[in-house]
């Protein structure tokens, strides 16, 4: 016998395997179809682009199961229009399963977001953070206005949402589906780790015309 074969190789990570059986019987006891209801289809109301840091968990957090919203993370909650990862998520999310509402949720202290404040040589990363640069160039009189380091820092979190949003409605994926008559609004918002609560950053867009001209694309 291998080392590997042995019952308690850390590898083989079994206390994620028991955790996973008691959720199972949970879900069972409280809901003894929802496995059945849930592999039949997936019809969520709700697209959640938010930050790939794990205290940050999109169903948690809005208190909703498997099934109800649809999940695309990255770092710092980037809607690039060079990432066919987060496209192709959103348009799956907007043609296909069709939801009504794309949120992005950012949450201060995030790390993404600080790297890119701290300017520090990073590797690879700073390449996408290069996004969030950009906000902090277009926003740095603001930004610099505040004296202490973590409120700009916050600050920048809550400006890349709403940046974030902007990129969302600028791509032909939601643009084509207003011009359909598609009911779809884009909405921003941050998270708080230090109280677990949500703040709408009061930017959401439902409709071509909340978006300037030179972005709208032309039947």
């Amino acid at each position: 016998m291998s080392e590997d074969d042995t019952d308690d190789n850390p590898r083989k990570l079994q206390g994620l395997f028991a955790n996973n059986r008691r959720w199972a019987e949970r879900i069972r006891t409280s809901d003894p179809d929802f496995f059945a209801k849930l592999a039949a289809q997936q019809s969520p109301e709700y697209l959640w682009i938010g930050c790939s840091d794990s205290r940050v968990p999109a169903n948690q957090i809005v208190d909703l199961l498997p099934g109800e919203i649809f999940v695309h993370r990255n770092v710092a909650n980037m809607v690039v229009h060079t990432d066919f990862n987060c496209l192709t998520v959103l348009q799956y999310a907007v043609d296909v399963l069709k939801v009504k509402h794309v949120i992005v949720v950012g949450h201060y202290g995030c790390g993404g977001v600080r790297a890119a404040y701290e300017s520090a040589d990073n590797g690879l990363i700073d390449n996408w953070l290069r996004n969030i640069k950009d906000v902090l160039q277009i926003h740095r009189t603001r930004i610099h206005a505040l004296e202490d380091e973590s409120a700009r820092i916050n600050l920048l979190c809550e400006l890349n949402v709403v940046t974030q949003v902007a990129n969302v409605c600028h791509t032909t994926i939601v643009q084509n589906a207003w011009q359909r008559g598609q009911e779809l609004t884009v909405h921003g918002w941050v998270y708080s780790l230090e109280d677990g609560m949500l703040t709408d950053m009061d930017c959401s867009v439902d409709s071509l015309e909340q978006i300037p001209e030179v972005y709208r694309v032309v039947p």
